[in-house]
């Protein structure tokens, strides 16, 4: 989550190192081509930006050759298959960071414990300098300094956008880059994920697809930081999400009501334990068990396949972005196909996108959901504190469906509503809370490019209605040089 930032350096931070096999010989790129992006202007950089760096970022020119040797070991590979380029004559590799290749890097000195930055310098810098990456570091400063700054950013500057922080850093790019007027094309701008927030989830999921062992802290910085290196890209799903209020915004992990994003928010204040202020937060709300009252309904991946839908004859919302063809308006009963739970009592509900919901936190094992489709889970009211204690320790590595429990459900969704009773109970998507108000969403398959271990999308669903709009087949990348 992006916390408030302590300003560095000069009133508004923006630090370029241009990464070379010799750092002595580094220049800026002010004079590299770039194309303009529709629909919003950054703000212009100088040709003479050396002038304006300040000690840091003489400390990242300088230090860039001396941490080459200092970088941790990745995690150890559950597989080792060689690679093969799927080649296209006329464009070269497909799904692929053109190499050499310039990124804009948006830094939250303050996510986690505040060590982005000095880890920033060790263990990310040197891979990008062996990997021919170069790019210009941007330190947030408060709550939506990155939303704003990819909103007005003229993207076609940078191969990629690589956010340094928790989930809530991504989470505020990418609803950036959905409202500007051309979120058609800036949303297909590659993004990357380098962890260095309290849960990080959305990066321990990149690297269990990449194949690698569950890690943490540096381990999983560091393998992060390879597959941005090794330049893969593969599509990613985003959770679109409707409020009784109105609002419109995209998740690109998570929405979690009651027990789960009470620990969430409540943990805040344990920000500076890390990861850990999760777990502390975990045994303070199970001290004092809450239950929410609410509806929910949803549209099970097993009903999508065996039917066919007819196509929308009108459109269900006013907002720009992807038409939500499964949903309705929240003020309209859910469609008859719809499941709706039976109980109206629960502990917590959580619609997740992938594997992980922290580091350590394997939340789906049953693998990956196919494209389109997400996890949901919830715990029906009348578990035992003892019992979901237990649940919890064994989520660490995956095995918490082997419990058995009974008040534990499961089913991959396309889509959901979720109303809760007087407002009760507490909303995070992304691990950012929400007002709490009846919500609904549904998933939107391969709406971004993610830097990835892997080019390979999941499989598609059976038969759905027609996409009202169809992200780019592949990354729309600059050329260079």
């Amino acid at each position: 989550m992006l916390g408030s930032p302590i300003r560095m350096g000069t009133p508004r931070p923006v630090y370029t190192a241009k990464l070379l096999s010799d750092p002595a010989t580094a220049e800026n790129d002010a004079g590299a081509p770039t194309a303009p992006a529709a629909g919003g202007e950054g703000e212009p950089y100088s040709q003479h930006r050396d002038a304006r760096l300040g000690s840091t970022d003489k400390e990242l020119n300088a230090g860039a050759a001396a941490a080459h040797s200092s970088a941790t070991a990745p995690g150890i590979p559950r597989q080792a298959e060689p690679r093969v380029e799927v080649m296209d004559a006329a464009v070269g590799p497909l799904n692929l960071l053109p190499r050499p290749c310039h990124v804009l890097v948006l830094l939250n000195p303050r996510g986690g414990k505040g060590k982005a930055l000095p880890l920033f310098r060790s263990h990310v810098q040197p891979l990008l300098a062996q990997a021919d990456v170069s790019f210009t570091l941007m330190l947030t400063e408060r709550r939506n300094h990155a939303r704003e700054l990819v909103r007005a950013e003229e993207l076609g500057r940078w191969d990629a956008l690589v956010v340094m922080s928790g989930d809530g850093l991504m989470h505020e790019v990418v609803n950036g880059l959905m409202e500007r007027p051309d979120w058609e094309t800036a949303i297909r701008k590659p993004l990357c994920s380098l962890p260095a927030g309290s849960g990080n989830a959305l990066a321990a999921s990149l690297n269990h697809y990449a194949g690698y062992e569950q890690v943490t802290n540096e381990a999983l910085l560091t393998n992060c930081t390879r597959l941005l290196c090794s330049r893969l890209l593969a599509p990613m799903d985003l959770l679109s999400l409707q409020t009784a209020s109105g609002l419109r915004l995209f998740s690109v992990l998570s929405l979690a009501w009651g027990f789960i994003a009470d620990v969430d928010v409540e943990s805040e204040k344990f920000r500076c334990l890390g990861e850990r202020r999760f777990t502390l937060g975990t045994f303070l709300r199970l001290a004092t068990l809450r239950t929410y009252q609410g509806r929910l309904a949803y549209l099970p991946v097993e009903t999508v396949v065996s039917k066919t839908f007819p196509s929308p004859d009108r459109v269900q919302q006013a907002q720009q972005g992807p038409v939500d063809t499964h949903l309705v308006p929240l003020e309209e009963p859910v469609p008859s196909y719809w499941t709706v739970a039976p109980e109206q009592d629960f502990v917590l509900v959580l619609a997740l996108l992938h594997s992980h919901l922290g580091s350590e936190m394997f939340t789906a094992p049953m693998g990956r959901c196919a494209a389109g489709a997400m996890h949901l889970f919830y715990v029906r009211a009348g578990v035992s504190r003892a019992m979901l204690l237990r649940l919890f320790l064994a989520m660490e590595k995956g095995r918490h469906m082997e419990c058995e429990c009974p008040y534990l459900v499961y089913v991959p969704v396309v889509a959901f509503r979720l109303e809760p009773k007087d407002g009760k109970g507490v909303f995070a998507v992304d691990g950012e809370s929400v007002v709490s108000e009846a919500v609904q969403g549904q998933v939107q398959p391969n709406c971004f490019w993610m830097v990835s271990g892997h080019m390979e999308s999941p499989p598609s669903l059976g038969p759905q209605p027609p996409p009202s709009w169809k992200p780019q087949q592949r990354p729309a990348l600059e050329e260079h040089p």
